[in-house]
Formats: C-alpha cells, sequence, structure tokens
C-alpha cells in the first residue's frame, strides 16, 4: 500500500516525464526525426520571448529538452548527435493554441467533431500545446489527449475544457443548460474530477450561475474563461473570470438596451467601430480588465470571414476540406459578399464588418499596450473557412497587421499562452532546459510574418514530426472526421 502511494506522489510531481516516448506504427510513420541528441545549427532563433532574432545558432536538443542554445561558431556538438544544418530557416517555440476547438460546423447549427483530422493540423502547423476553449464532445476530448499522451495518435498537448456552461435559453441543441447556482458548481465539480482542467462560460449564462462556477473552479486551481452575451465584460472581471474570448465584438455592455443579465436582442457593429480605445468608457474597460488581470484571447480569423472581400481563401485550406464543407465555405463566402444579402441583414448599403474588424484589432493592441494579458487562438467555427493549424498561422499575421511587430505576435502566440496555462517554465520560450517543443520554419518571420505558414518540421518533446505528411493524411477530409 505504502510503495502504491509513493508511487501516486512521484507521479503527480513529474507528469512530463511519464508521457510515454514509445510512439504507436502510425505515429511513427510522421516522424522526420528522432535521436536521443540533436543539434540544430546555423538556425535563426526566434526565442519567443520578443527579443531581437539571433542568427547562426546551434541548439542541441537531448532527452526532449533544450540542452544549450548558442553561436554556431563557438558551440559544441556532442560526438552522437544528429546534426542538422538549418541555414535559411528559423525556429520558433511550438504554438500555444487558446481557442483551439476539436469540432467545427457541419450545417444547421450543429457541429461535429474533428478527432481525426484537426490533432494532425494542429501539430502540421506547429501548434505544440493546445486549450480545446469549449468542448461539446469532452470525453472524446478526454480520449484523445490519453492517446496522444501516450504516442498511439499524433497531435498536440491538450488543455481540455469542461462542456459549456450555458444559462437557459440557449441557440445550441448540443449544451446542457444549467438550472442554477447549484447545477453550475455540481457541472464544474463533476468535470474537474473526470480530468479537464478548466471551462468556458457562454452567452446566456447567468451571474449567479457565473460566480458559483468561478468559485468552483477557483476553489480546485481550474480557471473560466468565457465567451459572453449576457454579461458584459467588466461585471465578469468584477465576478472574477480569468479570460475573455473574441474580445470586444462580442462585449455586449456598449449597448444602451442591454438588459443586466440578459443576451440584448440585437448587436449594433457601427456603434462598436466607433468607440475609442483612449478614452471614454471602452478605455474604461480596457484599463478595469487590466486591473482585475483579466487575460483576453484574440480569434481573429473567425471574424476576418465575415469581412467581405477577405480573406482570400487559400488552396491548402479548400485541399484539407471535404467536398460538402469547402462548397459550403465557398458559398458563405459569396454571401457574406452579396449586396442585397448586406443591405436585407444591416439594412444599409455596406457591411458593418470592415470597421468592426479594424476596431477589434484596435482594441486588442490598446489591451496590450495597457499591459493586459493577450492570448492567440483561431476558432474553427463561423463560416467553416478556419481549420486547425493553419488558421493558428493567420491569426499571428492578424495580430501583425493589428500592429503589432512580428516578434510580438510570436511572443503573443507562444509565451502569453504558456503565462496563462502555468506552464512558462516548460514551455512557451527557447531556452535551455525547456521542453523541445519548437517549430522549424523555412525563412524569416521574425521580418516577413508570412513565412510563419512555411512550417516544414515541428519537433514535440524533441521529436520532429514532418508537417506536409500529417497535412497530406488527413486532404479532403475536414468537415467530415
Amino acid at each position: 500500500m505504502c510503495k502504491r502511494i509513493v508511487a501516486f506522489l512521484v507521479m503527480l510531481a513529474c507528469p512530463v516525464a511519464l508521457v510515454a516516448q514509445t510512439l504507436s506504427p502510425q505515429v511513427h510513420g510522421f516522424v522526420k526525426v528522432d535521436a536521443p541528441v540533436i543539434a540544430l545549427t546555423h538556425v535563426r532563433v526566434i526565442d519567443g520571448t520578443g527579443a531581437a532574432a539571433r542568427e547562426d545558432q546551434t541548439l542541441v536538443l537531448s532527452k526532449g529538452k533544450i540542452e544549450s542554445v548558442s553561436d554556431a561558431a563557438s558551440a559544441t556538438v556532442p560526438k552522437d548527435a544528429q546534426v542538422i544544418d538549418l541555414h535559411g530557416y528559423s525556429v520558433i517555440p511550438g504554438l500555444v493554441g487558446m481557442h483551439d476547438h476539436m469540432f467545427y460546423p457541419v450545417g444547421n447549427g450543429i457541429f461535429g467533431e474533428m478527432a481525426f483530422t484537426f490533432p494532425r493540423l494542429y501539430l502540421a502547423g506547429g501548434v505544440t500545446t493546445i486549450r480545446t476553449t469549449g468542448s461539446l464532445e469532452p470525453y472524446t476530448d478526454l480520449e484523445l489527449k490519453k492517446q496522444i499522451d501516450k504516442g498511439e495518435t499524433p497531435g498536440p498537448k491538450i488543455h481540455v475544457t469542461g462542456p459549456y456552461l450555458e444559462g437557459a435559453g440557449s441557440w445550441a441543441l448540443q449544451m446542457h443548460q444549467l438550472a442554477g447556482p447549484e447545477d453550475a458548481t455540481k457541472t464544474v465539480n463533476f468535470w474537474l474530477d473526470q480530468g479537464v482542467d478548466n471551462f468556458k462560460a457562454y452567452m446566456f449564462i447567468t451571474p449567479a450561475e457565473l460566480s458559483a462556477a468561478v468559485a468552483a473552479a477557483h476553489k480546485r486551481g481550474a480557471k473560466v474563461t468565457g465567451h459572453l452575451c449576457s454579461i458584459g465584460f467588466r461585471e465578469a472581471a468584477s465576478i472574477g473570470i480569468d479570460d475573455l474570448e473574441h474580445g470586444l465584438l462580442v462585449d455586449t455592455e456598449f449597448f444602451p438596451w442591454k438588459k443586466s443579465g440578459e443576451c440584448p436582442e440585437k448587436n449594433d457593429y457601427e456603434l462598436i467601430s466607433k468607440l475609442d480605445v483612449q478614452s471614454g468608457p471602452l478605455h474604461d474597460t480596457i484599463m478595469d480588465l487590466v486591473q482585475h488581470h483579466v487575460a483576453i484571447t484574440s480569434t481573429l480569423p473567425v471574424f476576418e470571414m465575415i469581412v467581405p472581400g477577405r480573406p482570400t481563401i487559400q488552396p491548402r485550406i479548400l485541399d484539407a476540406l471535404s467536398p460538402d464543407a469547402r462548397s459550403a465555405v465557398l458559398a458563405n463566402k459569396v454571401r457574406a459578399g452579396d449586396a442585397n444579402a448586406i443591405r436585407q441583414r444591416y439594412h444599409s448599403d455596406s457591411s458593418p464588418w470592415p470597421a468592426a474588424f479594424k476596431k477589434e484589432m484596435e482594441f486588442e493592441h490598446a489591451f496590450a499596450q495597457a499591459g493586459g494579458l493577450l492570448l492567440a487562438g483561431l476558432d474553427p467555427t463561423g463560416m467553416g473557412g478556419v481549420i486547425a493549424g493553419f488558421g493558428d498561422q493567420r491569426e499571428v499575421e492578424l495580430l501583425v497587421e493589428a500592429g503589432f511587430t512580428p516578434l510580438e505576435a510570436i511572443h503573443i502566440a507562444t509565451a502569453n499562452g504558456a503565462q496563462f496555462l502555468g506552464e512558462l517554465d516548460h514551455i512557451g520560450t527557447i531556452a535551455p532546459g525547456k521542453q523541445a517543443d519548437l517549430v522549424l520554419i523555412k525563412g524569416d518571420p521574425s521580418k516577413r510574418i508570412e513565412d510563419i505558414e512555411n512550417v516544414e518540421t515541428v519537433f514535440k518533446d524533441g521529436i520532429g514530426y514532418d508537417s506536409s505528411k500529417l497535412i497530406e493524411s488527413v486532404r479532403g477530409m475536414v468537415g467530415s472526421r
């Protein structure tokens, strides 16, 4: 009995060391580099701290961790190392995706679990850690996490979010609707017992239910984020929420017709686009969130899809989609730019979304400049044109468009997520002693952020996966499984 207790305590103290390094034949088929000691030589290091890129570096990886980072000219390369010459390449920390669902819209308001395609695409895109940020099939996500951790299927490290904490009146058929604060407390505790480590409150939750959920989660060391509608950002901050999803475009507190505890009947994006980030109520909200240490998760790609004329949908995205999903995405984009559809929906000759999207970018930049912790995700929902991995890369590009430097954007998408998750000692930046979660990129994303799409090899715990093979393995499948 004592031996079992000791073994259990050791397991709790050393969770990283117990991750199985024995890969199944299926997973090993995607491995490009696997050696006890690896030397990445003559590579540009963008370390995720926001510091300037360091040219001509050598990284030595050993037993799944970064052993050293030094100038190539003076580096000592172990004799038994597998040496990879990386002239013309950059290495960044593995992306930490903070709004990375495992599901995708399949029509009629229903979402399908992409348990086969999405883990592969996240990893292929350089995303080595994700928070699912709302689960519709939490048991599936938990079992998938176990399979990945055991080396039985390829994918990123997963922080599984519990099922949505949603209130009565929800539009979403797949979500349990809470019956009150007691139900919120029971739900949080039940799912913590099942193995999730965070929660997401949703649009119709009441203030009392959110308060109960936050109290229950915090009591056991878990965090709560929210995509809110019935509750404004400042009220959520006063309740004690840890994070808010999507940013300004879902914050309903600025609408004069908003009633306490209720989701407003309409949103006015023209009103939102006229708010000033430097003064007035929006500036006050920014400062209040910063003072309460509430993070914001940026999900610019899902909003970009609504803006007429953008983005240009890349062939690699269309290639990954199933035939039905591809047709739906293209039809949705045509509809988003159709003049008659715009007049019918917005009672105007022009869409409010270009100005609203620009204001969202201004908000996120101002929030970060004020000292707020900005996180990065993609949210693979909406019109369906945002998919795992590719969308995470697009998020980083859009952060640069929002006014961040490429180095700042990479910092947001790596170190900030690791900090929020409490894992900055292990992941999020490139430094000796940290896990070897790295992305090898052809080009220089510190100067040309679009190069972040040129991922060739993704290291997770020191094992290098072939990005192109992972992508090819799911060609034509997203939207079906």
